[in-house]
């Protein structure tokens, strides 16, 4: 069995958004594809060696934690590989293929998502695919793996989603899954399972070296219950472009999974090309289409927003794709506009396969969901006389600048712990939905989404549902060399730019968790959730109506509250507020952040008399139950 390259294959591409249709077009085999790579010179591969070791010597935050953790030394392997390259000429170098190998080794070895070596053209901006998607369920005595998704186009007699995969290429699946999870960086045990998992399927060639063999054979049983093979050859093809455009002073701000957006990108073209028509009509002033059920968004790309069924009763249900926009101000936004259209009793934030962007977008979202207030995670640098240069160069660094020259004298490896979200910021709009609300995280959950978690978590805001042991575990703020070449004009420069397009990140600053667990890197430990959720073969084939149901029963299980300001009139120098509460046996109200009346006040409706109100420009009312903060509304007079 194989390929049909039929009519319905080009249906398919005549019906989908031109972006789409023209790459899925020029899909290349994998074989004739190499064919016209490897354009390096020597002099360039000695380049991008320096430049790793710039960026691993005197940039790299994470250093010390990950020599320990993982038994490595990237510093003294790009040592090794710059002394092989000096015993070289033109004409006696290795392939360049094995080149790239040994440099994304020693990138890999430390097990950090943020800090890549991109492979330079022909494969900067190619994806590996093969046009179905597999997924593990874990419902049964051992766990299953299922195709979840195939590629409009393609049809297998016999092959649909439901097929169970039983062995890739005569590997049993799940060896197949561990050997694929040995290869692929992830930061602990869960986060490299599911890197494995979904490498199965897809691969993007600037993260990673194209796959050793040109075809894989699947053995599955078919929707007939009979066992059968499928073989299939690797396709190349153009991914689909960053969803931001150039960041400039925003790049600063990043925390995000270079290749897990790439995956995500790929995954929306092979999978969902109906978000690349929604978002061409957002580009184009027009509304874009919505599936039935769903909250038609102006960020169809980021959000979606439904109301689900279970159970338990119907709640909100909103799936945060990505934090990569370029103004966290519009997110957030979009955000509080869909969630006032689910129902308020119940709120299932999902961000499962969220590999983050701009940090601030992901911690001032945060204050929408509680009453209490955010602290945002604090960062540090390693301190290094390069990184001291960079503070230096730049006024939004220079916070850090005094730490990192005391350090020359104290030794401390690492700078105070600064925030990148102002803390005013994150607290500016304050709480917008009263109802309960429930986390769903997996392990592709990475980044500013693993910070978003881990605030979620540190302010008590809700239960973190996971479906994996551990979120990705990326505690970071990332930066690409190619950007401190350009913001940080430092003299004399240790960078250059990088030759055929290829690219390096690096992980520049770590972050530290808050509140109860103060001070406790989020790298490699990540978010562990609260209530743990196995994955079913109904949650794969049917919508997630497993986790749905138990997401439901935990919203179900809390109490649902209301702190509403009806009216707030001025007369004879006092302010008269009108309320509408439910579970809520307190209110404290502030004007323009000064505390001035606490009263005890029945559900339902309620009128509160705040004298000295004359001046006011602000009121903030903040509700109690049983002695604990649960609601707080602000309103501007």
């Amino acid at each position: 069995m194989g390929r049909v390259t039929t009519d319905a294959t080009a249906e398919y591409l005549t019906r989908t958004a031109p972006p789409v249709r023209e790459r899925l077009a020029a899909a290349t085999q994998l074989e004739t594809f190499l064919a016209g790579a490897g354009a390096l010179t020597l002099e360039q591969r000695m380049l991008l060696v320096d430049q790793a070791l710039v960026l691993m010597e005197q940039n790299y935050v994470h250093l010390p934690l990950k020599i320990a953790m993982h038994a490595v030394n990237p510093v003294q392997r790009l040592r090794l590989i710059r002394r092989q390259l000096e015993q070289q000429t033109d004409d006696s170098m290795p392939p360049e293929w094995l080149f790239h190998s040994e440099m994304s080794k020693v990138f890999h070895s430390v097990r950090d998502l943020h800090t890549n070596y991109q492979l330079p053209a022909p494969f900067a901006k190619k994806i590996a695919f093969l046009p179905f998607r597999v997924e593990e369920c874990t419902d049964g005595p051992k766990p299953r793996f299922l195709v979840t998704r195939i590629t409009q186009g393609f049809s297998v007699p016999g092959f649909a989603p439901g097929v169970e995969i039983t062995h890739w290429s005569g590997i049993p699946i799940e060896q197949a899954v561990e050997l694929n999870a040995a290869r692929f960086a992830g930061s602990n045990t869960a986060a490299r399972r599911s890197r494995g998992i979904q490498s199965l399927t897809v691969r993007s060639l600037s993260a990673h070296l194209p796959p050793f063999e040109e075809w894989v054979t699947v053995s599955y049983t078919g929707t007939d219950g009979d066992a059968h093979e499928l073989r299939e050859n690797w396709q190349i093809v153009e991914n689909l472009p960053p969803m931001t455009g150039p960041l400039g002073e925003a790049a600063l701000l990043m925390g995000m999974d270079y290749e897990g957006d790439e995956i995500s990108r790929a995954n929306v073209m092979l999978f969902a090309p109906r978000v690349v028509a929604q978002q061409r009509a957002v580009e184009a002033g027009e509304s874009p289409d919505s599936a039935a059920g769903e909250i038609v968004s102006m960020m169809p790309n980021v959000f979606t927003a439904r109301t689900v069924q279970t159970p338990s009763g119907a709640f909100g249900h909103i799936r945060i794709h990505t934090f990569s926009v370029q103004d966290a101000g519009p997110f957030v936004e979009e955000f509080v506009r869909l969630i006032g259209l689910l129902p308020q009793n119940g709120l299932i934030v999902d961000v499962r396969d969220n590999g983050g962007g701009l940090v601030w977008a992901s911690e001032l979202t945060l204050q929408t969901l509680t009453p209490r207030r955010i602290t945002p995670e604090p960062f540090q640098f390693i301190c290094t006389p390069l990184n001291l240069r960079i503070c230096h160069s730049s006024p939004r660094l220079r916070p850090w600048v005094k730490s990192m020259e005391q350090a020359i004298e104290t030794g401390a490896a690492f700078s105070d712990g600064l925030p990148l979200t102002p803390e005013d910021s994150a607290n500016a709009i304050g709480q917008q939905y009263f109802g309960p609300v429930v986390l769903i995280t997996n392990a592709r959950c990475y980044s500013a989404t693993d910070m978003f978690a881990a605030g979620f978590q540190d302010h008590k805001i809700g239960t973190v549902l996971g479906t994996d042991d551990n979120t990705g575990a990326g505690g970071a703020n990332v930066w690409a060399q190619g950007d401190i070449i350009t913001l940080f004009p430092v003299t004399p420069s240790p960078y250059r730019p990088l030759p055929n397009g290829a690219g390096m990140r690096v992980a520049i600053r770590r972050s530290l968790r808050v509140s109860d667990r103060a001070g406790t890197p989020l790298e490699d430990l990540g978010v562990v959730p609260d209530e743990r959720h196995r994955m079913t073969r109904r949650d794969l084939l049917e919508g997630n109506v497993d986790l749905m149901a138990r997401a439901g029963e935990l919203l179900k299980a809390q109490p649902v509250r209301e702190l509403t300001i009806t009216d707030a009139t001025r007369a004879d120098g006092s302010l008269r507020l009108k309320l509408k509460t439910a579970n809520v046996d307190r209110v404290d109200v502030y004007l323009d952040q000064r505390p001035r009346t606490s009263v005890d006040i029945p559900d339902g409706q309620a009128e509160v008399v705040v004298p000295g109100a004359t001046a006011a420009e602000s009121v903030r009312v903040d509700g109690f139950a049983q002695g604990k903060l649960v609601a707080a509304r602000s309103w501007r007079l």
